[in-house]
């Protein structure tokens, strides 16, 4: 099965390998499906082995958006300083290379389902809400964790793009099961100064 989100993203990382086009640029092209392409392209780097220092701008300009999300917008905006970055060559090769990795997983299980949950519009500020506070979660500086809230992010987006109510419910239930393992990380840390006398002696 040959999905939008699989052909767009391929599509679009091709054209980035190719010539620099920026966030607006993308924006502008996608209209109301941008919002969940380009949080796609933004935290798609965060499945793999990453520089440190890119999670504070990529993370900024998906709440950004979600934020847009959660007030109703169809119409994605970013402010221009972060709409004119453009993604490196280099950057998009290597997504690239590495996509077709994901697209086979999420192919097995996104499909059109369950459309009036999909398409309704609270489904839809909830989906940003959802978005906005995974994008959270992500920009914490906890070591190793950004892939646990990134596959959150990306089956939210990708369940948006191709209408999957199903795949949106599962989300919802993947969002409340990190939240709790980031719930539980940050009771350890929080417990770990207190621990430490005892574990030493």
């Amino acid at each position: 099965m040959h999905l939008r989100f699989s052909h767009e993203i391929k599509s679009l990382l091709q054209r980035l390998s190719e010539q620099h086009l920026s966030l607006g640029d993308i924006l502008t092209e996608t209209a109301e499906r941008g919002f969940s392409i380009v949080i796609i392209l933004l935290v798609l780097p965060f499945l793999f082995p990453m520089p440190p220092g890119l999670t504070g701008p990529f993370g900024v300009a998906c709440l950004l958006l979600s934020v847009q999300m959660i007030l109703g917008k169809r119409s994605p905006w970013l402010p221009q300083r972060i709409a004119r970055y453009k993604f490196p060559r280099a950057f998009a090769q290597f997504l690239l290379r590495n996509l077709h990795r994901l697209t086979r997983i999420l192919e097995k299980i996104t499909r059109p389902r369950l459309k009036k949950i999909a398409l309704n519009p609270w489904t839809w500020r909830i989906n940003g809400l959802c978005i906005s506070w995974l994008t959270i979660l992500l920009m914490l500086p906890i070591p190793l964790t950004n892939p646990i809230p990134t596959v959150g992010i990306l089956l939210l987006a990708v369940a948006t793009i191709e209408s999957d109510g199903l795949l949106i419910c599962c989300s919802y239930v993947l969002t409340a099961l990190i939240t709790s393992i980031f719930a539980f990380i940050g009771y350890a840390i929080w417990l770990a100064p207190s621990l430490l006398p005892s574990i030493l002696r």
